[in-house]
């Protein structure tokens, strides 16, 4: 019963964070380092893979007029950006594995990037809001944020979302709504890529004779509800509102972790 109410706030969690840009990456570790225990990889691929279906539903509207109205020059310029920023993600993602990148297994490389993407937030807002406002994606922007969705995969507590929306919104797409619609149909893909590459290596590596179905299950669908709300009402948050109180909860709770871990934990 204890281990079924941990894998229920560990689905929360991944459904909370995975689209809002504080780093589900991030938060996993930390739940897991503070006593919710550790996961499988195909645990962890299976609630990622929750919050992906969650955010597919809600842009399936979206996604089927890019997919069936691909003629109309607009339409087709915007599917092209999608693309290659994946192709841009998925390439130099290719290689960082290649050269042997790992996710840090301590708290305190976690702790500073959510204090440091906290800051960045609070300047990125800043900039933008002395722009025009401009919701067209140019090629600059799709290629950065590809980049920069790499960069927050190797960085956990940097935030996938938060690194694609702000890259976006700094680098020319300057309405905070078209930044975070373009990092989320972005992401759909490069998610489902990243999801699908761990899950065939799980099973390639035999992890899941062993695996605890009814645990994976419960956390899929929990990540699956809870990100479907979280994302909707992110969606009408930024209509009116910045992502200041993200940035401030980031600083906060980075700070908090810094203050007490020990060093180097």
């Amino acid at each position: 019963m204890i281990d079924l109410f941990h894998v229920i706030l560990l689905g929360i969690i991944e459904g909370i964070t995975e689209f809002l840009p504080i780093s589900s990456t991030g938060h996993l570790l930390i739940a897991e380092k503070f006593g919710l225990g550790a996961r499988s990889e195909l645990f962890n691929v299976g609630i990622q893979a929750g919050a992906i279906l969650a955010v597919t539903l809600i842009y399936r509207k979206r996604i089927w007029q890019l997919l069936t109205q691909w003629r109309d020059p607009v339409n087709r310029d915007y599917l092209l950006k999608i693309v290659v920023c994946f192709l841009v993600t998925a390439v130099l993602g290719f290689i960082a594995v290649k050269m042997g990148f790992k996710l840090p297994e301590t708290i305190t490389p976690i702790a500073w990037a959510l204090v440091i993407g906290g800051f960045w937030i609070l300047g990125a807002e800043a900039v933008a809001a002395r722009q025009p406002d401009r919701r067209e994606v140019t090629w600059t922007v799709a290629i950065l944020v590809g980049i920069a969705q790499v960069i927050a995969g190797l960085l956990p507590g940097t935030s996938r979302s938060a690194a694609s929306i702000f890259t976006a919104m700094l680098s020319g797409t300057s309405n905070r709504a078209a930044a975070t619609e373009f990092s989320f149909l972005v992401g759909i893909p490069t998610m489902y890529a990243a999801t699908g590459y761990e899950l065939l290596k799980v099973l390639k590596g035999g992890g899941a004779a062993h695996e605890d179905w009814t645990a994976l299950v419960v956390g899929f669908v929990v990540s699956a509800i809870v990100a479907f709300i979280a994302v909707k009402w992110l969606l009408g948050y930024i209509r009116s509102h910045r992502f200041t109180p993200f940035a401030i909860y980031r600083i906060a709770f980075g700070a908090a972790l810094l203050a007490l871990i020990p060093a180097g934990g």
